[in-house]
């Protein structure tokens, strides 16, 4: 097994393992890929300004996020059928995030329950809501996660549709998904994988079925809009994050309806591929709703020196995602184990050239170029 030293190590490793089908589902994006391929030479450009001759000896990737003190400056982002990458994979990130004491996003279409997501996690799972367009569905689904524990919940509101991703199509992929002749080589031909597969069983969605019906992926949630903000506002009395916002006037507007943060994300370019790059909506929205109100980001984060650029224009927390289930794809828990320890070493590298012994010392003032 070959060492894991960078994101793209993992997404190598990932590509040799995966059958296509999955592999493009993980790694596609919306329509050309432009979008998330913009958004990557975005982060790219940004330069920061290194000092040296100050003391780092002593350093901390520590960071507080809703009054806890979390172990890593990034948390996990939540992703559907995570299984798909490795059997077991939502529990090795559950796992992980007890470890680290991170977040952990527990997405609606987890193939692993949210009770027990919470139970292994250790109290660091967040629910992630998708509204189907059924309320009751929705507030039965709210109604799990304040009974398993969980105390924040983040709305995804960037799917009125689901993106068109035509690396996913011409693979056939559905969720769950269907075995044709093109799958059936497709999976013959990476035997290591289907052979787990076929073992541990076909990852399911966990949390549907009985009162909480069936969750379609491709179903419409075009209905959504503001007045399902406030009822959520209204009914959930924990913390409220909504995820997958560009717009500075909308990120404004939720501001004084009262979440508690936003994350700023292009849900990892899967959604529009002509929208606008979200590391610099991450800039405009923190000059909008000020310094103090929490920002959170996802989106193109691929090494530790990307955390603290996002970091420096405007971020307090992010997400990190593929990366994440290409290292499980490549060697499971200990390939999970060995990125979150890479991007780690490579935050602190980052701190150390730059001067500065903590993430609460990153700042605008560390950008030395415009990214406008």
């Amino acid at each position: 097994m070959r060492p894991i030293h960078c994101s793209e190590d993992a997404r190598l490793l990932a590509r040799k393992r995966l059958p296509w089908m999955v592999f493009d589902y993980f790694d596609g994006a919306a329509g050309e890929g432009f979008g998330e391929a913009q958004n990557r030479l975005a982060i790219q450009s940004i330069q920061l300004q290194p000092s040296v001759l100050n003391n780092v000896e002593n350093r901390s990737l520590k960071v507080e996020v809703f009054g806890k003190e979390r172990g890593l400056p990034f948390g996990i982002s939540p992703m559907g059928m995570c299984n798909l990458s490795t059997p077991g994979a939502d529990l090795m990130l559950a796992r992980a995030a007890a470890a680290h004491n991170i977040p952990l996003g527990v997405s609606t279409a987890a193939s692993t329950s949210l009770e027990k997501m919470a139970e292994v996690s250790q109290g660091n799972a967040w629910f992630q809501l998708y509204f189907s367009g059924d309320h009751q569905q929705s507030d039965l689904l709210i109604q799990r996660a304040e009974q398993a524990g969980y105390d924040s919940l983040v709305l995804t509101v960037d799917v009125p549709e689901v993106g068109r991703r035509p690396r996913e199509l011409r693979r056939g992929f559905k969720m769950p998904f269907r075995v044709g002749p093109q799958q059936f080589v497709d999976f013959a031909l990476h035997p290591q994988w289907s052979i787990k597969t076929l073992v541990n069983g076909r990852p399911e969605l966990a949390n549907f079925g009985g009162d909480y019906g069936k969750f379609e992926r491709s179903a419409s949630r075009a209905g959504a809009d503001w007045s399902l903000l406030d009822r959520i506002r209204s009914r959930w009395k924990g913390k409220l994050v909504v995820k997958g916002v560009l717009n500075a006037d909308n990120a404004n507007r939720m501001k004084h309806i009262g979440v508690d943060a936003i994350q700023v994300s292009s849900h990892g370019g899967r959604q529009l591929d002509c929208g606008p790059h979200p590391i610099r909506a991450l800039q405009r929205i923190r000059h909008v709703v000020g310094d103090d109100f929490p920002l959170f980001y996802d989106s193109g984060l691929r090494s530790g020196e990307d955390v603290v650029k996002a970091y420096a224009v405007g971020a307090d927390y992010v997400f990190l995602g593929r990366p994440l289930l290409f290292a499980m794809a490549a060697n499971g828990e200990k390939g999970l184990n060995q990125i979150l320890d890479v991007i780690g070493s490579e935050t602190g590298i980052a701190l150390a050239q730059l001067g500065k012994c903590g993430m609460n010392e990153v700042g605008p003032e560390l950008v030395c170029q415009a990214t406008d």
